[in-house]
């Protein structure tokens, strides 16, 4: 079985990526929660420069990776809730959770195995997609391109940022 470097450098990426995702979710301090989420970034950015994507994975970097300090800042320093967060969880959330989890993946295997996804190649004189090509498909409102799912998303991070500004407020 031969490997390349490459694919070496992926495997160590994903895991690291897989490893540090778990720790985010379980552990009970918000403080490790938040740098087990910046090691999980600064993974997919890593696969984004192993695949050639260097812009993008700038933009990982610069937006993702410093919103994990403004997340320091804000959950961290603002509130001081660095104590441990672990809460007792009842048999029947638990039951729930797990169910909830199950019934995710099944639906996500299902999804996968029943569409088919539309590949496109990057054309072989091409080094590099220019930033302004990558930011048209992705702005772009026809078939393919990513404009709805950029404004949910900016709504969402207006939700967090207020909620972030209610929690940090003195009552």
């Amino acid at each position: 079985m031969n490997i390349t470097l490459l694919e070496a450098v992926f495997y160590v990426l994903s895991a690291i990526i897989a490893v540090c995702a778990v720790l985010t979710v379980t552990t009970g301090k918000i403080l490790r929660s938040a740098t087990y989420l910046l090691f999980v970034l600064f993974g997919t950015a890593g696969i984004y420069f192993l695949l050639g994507y260097t812009f993008l994975g700038a933009v990982q970097l610069m937006v993702y990776a410093g919103g994990i300090v403004v997340l320091y800042v804000f959950s961290i320093l603002l509130t001081r809730s660095d104590k441990d967060m672990r809460y007792k969880i009842g048999k029947a959330k638990l039951v729930s959770a797990l169910l909830t989890c199950g019934v995710g993946a099944a639906l996500v295997i299902f999804l996968i195995c029943t569409n088919t996804f539309a590949w496109t190649e990057i054309p072989q004189d091409i080094i590099e997609l220019p930033a302004h090509k990558i930011g048209m498909d992705l702005i772009g409102t026809g078939k393919y391109q990513y404009i709805l799912p950029f404004e949910v998303v900016s709504v969402l991070l207006l939700a967090c940022m207020i909620g972030g500004i209610l929690i940090a407020r003195k009552h």
